[in-house]
């Protein structure tokens, strides 16, 4: 008997009254702003309000490298979220907020799966509480005051070769990628070149997710710098006079947002920034609630343990000031089965037949992928516990091959079955991450902040990616020097490259070496507070497939949603 679809368990869902979820989490229902049924806003004085509560155990999913199917991450954080209360402990949920490209693409939505989803679906997957939409319209504030002060006569002298600030829209749209503005009369504006980002490629959306408070988001966005000066001095959003405004659009999308699981578990879902060219992790306020509301909380960082748990840990650890107590690592048979090199899954295709007959070996082929992404937890003195997410095809001895894996590794594992049975089928993995996050740990940064960029960006190389070293291409060279000399040498990296593999060649599998790392570009997020290094053909803008999600997803006859996942 087949199970129902994600959409119709979701619709399904008994959903307690929201003022109820937030009183479990110790939130005044006079803190909750109701946006429809089944979605809240709640204040930041919830922030202050709750700091006197004991802190919970703060644990961070992460994952192997992802087959371009993904390995059920988010499905196995709410599961876990959900398992929490069956061994007598209370858990809140912190996920990122999907961006609608890839919902209408070929990805679809990011609310999890099967009965471990949050709900509402439909709302969770299309526009919430419009943060998106505040985003996209406080970074396209900024692009219009910049050309409009080209327009006015540029007293602030701006390069029109150098500048760096693009425009953004929340939906896949390859033909807007690269386009020429100004076109038409003389008061149309300033002819150039220019383009678009998906939203959560957004510097802002970055910032949403890093800022601890409004007055801290208002600093960082005039810290944007949206070009430069002939002479290479930057120009920002507050030399533009626009920060103040973007701030106003961005005040009510700085409150995070609270929702439930199926089985009744808080979830905060706040923020979405793009796991390969941002650092892919909910945001900071809303952890700054769900760590003093539980026992638990528990959060996901985008991508393989690579790139979105090395930036939670780099990154989001050092601007929120939290510490992490324990690790979660999300694999799949499938998943090691393809870093064996033997089978080759594309996304929106059926698994090949071969992938789904049993074969141990090539799990513990593909597992060098998987220890390399536990070294990657431990090396920043977190525990991990690997999670099994188990599929109906996979065989008893396959799973036998992870479990001896992660024991050779000295970590803890567990088998999962939270997309069939909800939080019943993570208790085994609720059980051991419970042990683990009480353990006495030794996290720390992999680099300080005063360490100059070249080295941070080699220590990620080799230390997380496993590379022999870093090329810098002359373009790449030239602007990391111009921004240690315009005193941005202290921020931390994102190295955005493919999530498909450890290495920065989306053809390399298992755990490669030798290889070298090439910067191509990089970029400063100064109010972000990171630079970005582009390695490889990386798009800030995606494309839609032949067949995009689109084309399924309608109305029935009773004004219903079909075809949404």
């Amino acid at each position: 008997m087949s199970m129902p679809s994600d959409l119709e368990i979701a619709r399904a869902a008994r959903l307690k009254p929201l003022a109820e979820i937030g009183q479990s989490m110790g939130i005044d229902p006079r803190l909750l702003e109701p946006y429809g049924e089944g979605v809240a806003k709640i204040k930041l004085a919830a922030i202050a309000e709750l700091a006197d509560r004991p802190k919970a155990k703060y644990v961070v999913v992460s994952a192997v490298t992802p087959t371009p199917l993904g390995e059920g991450k988010t499905t196995t954080t709410v599961g876990l979220g959900q398992a929490m209360q069956y061994i007598g402990r209370r858990a809140t949920i912190a996920i990122r907020q999907p961006s609608m490209g890839p919902t209408f693409g070929i990805k679809g939505g990011a609310a999890g799966g099967g009965y471990s989803q949050a709900v509402p679906m439909e709302a969770f997957n299309l526009h919430l509480t419009g943060d998106m939409h505040a985003v996209t319209a406080a970074h396209n504030m900024l692009s219009a005051m910049l050309d409009n002060h080209l327009h006015k006569g540029n007293k602030l002298n701006i390069d029109l070769h150098n500048i760096t600030w693009r425009r953004v829209l929340d939906i896949n749209d390859r033909a807007l990628r690269n386009v020429v503005i100004g076109l038409g009369t003389k008061d149309d504006g300033v002819p150039r070149q220019t383009g678009f980002d998906i939203t959560a490629a957004s510097e802002v959306m970055a910032i949403l997710a890093l800022s601890t408070s409004l007055q801290d988001m208002r600093a960082r966005l005039g810290r944007v710098v949206v070009a430069y000066t002939p002479d290479g001095e930057p120009v920002t959003a507050e030399d533009l006079k626009t920060a103040g405004a973007m701030t106003v659009i961005m005040r009510e999308a700085i409150k995070p947002n609270l929702l439930q699981t199926i089985e009744n578990t808080p979830v905060l879902v706040h923020a979405g920034p793009f796991g390969n060219i941002a650092h892919g992790n909910s945001s900071i306020v809303a952890d700054l609630i769900g760590i003093r509301s539980g026992d638990f909380l528990i959060t996901e960082a985008g991508f393989g343990a690579d790139m979105g748990a090395e930036r939670f840990f780099n990154i989001k650890c050092r601007a929120s000031g939290l510490t992490p107590d324990a690790a979660v690592l999300v694999t799949t048979v499938r998943a090691l089965k393809v870093h064996s090199g033997r089978h080759r899954v594309v996304a929106g295709r059926p698994l090949p037949e071969s992938i789904l007959k049993e074969n141990p070996d090539e799990v513990h082929l593909g597992g060098a992928n998987l220890r390399k992404q536990i070294e990657n937890i431990l090396i920043h003195g977190v525990s991990p516990v690997v999670a099994i997410n188990s599929f109906p095809g996979d065989h008893p001895s396959e799973h036998d091959a992870i479990v001896e894996i992660a024991e050779s590794m000295g970590v803890r594992v567990a088998v999962c079955n939270n997309f069939a049975e909800g939080g019943k089928g993570a208790t085994e993995l609720a059980e051991a991450v419970a042990e683990a996050a009480h353990e006495v740990n030794n996290f720390h940064m992999l680099y300080p902040s005063e360490m100059p960029l070249r080295e941070k960006i080699e220590t990620v190389a080799t230390k997380v990616y496993g590379a022999a070293g870093v090329d810098y291409q002359p373009a790449a060279g030239r602007q990391i020097d111009s921004y240690e000399v315009n005193g941005f040498g202290n921020l931390p990296v994102v190295i955005a490259k493919t999530h498909l593999s450890i290495s920065s060649d989306p053809s390399l599998r298992g755990a490669p070496t030798g290889w070298r790392l090439t910067v191509r570009e990089a970029r400063a997020s100064v109010g972000a507070g990171f630079i970005h290094l582009i390695c490889g053909d990386m798009r800030t803008m995606p494309g839609l497939s032949a067949h995009p999600a689109a084309e399924s997803i309608d109305i029935d006859e009773h004004g219903e949603i079909v075809g949404l996942s």
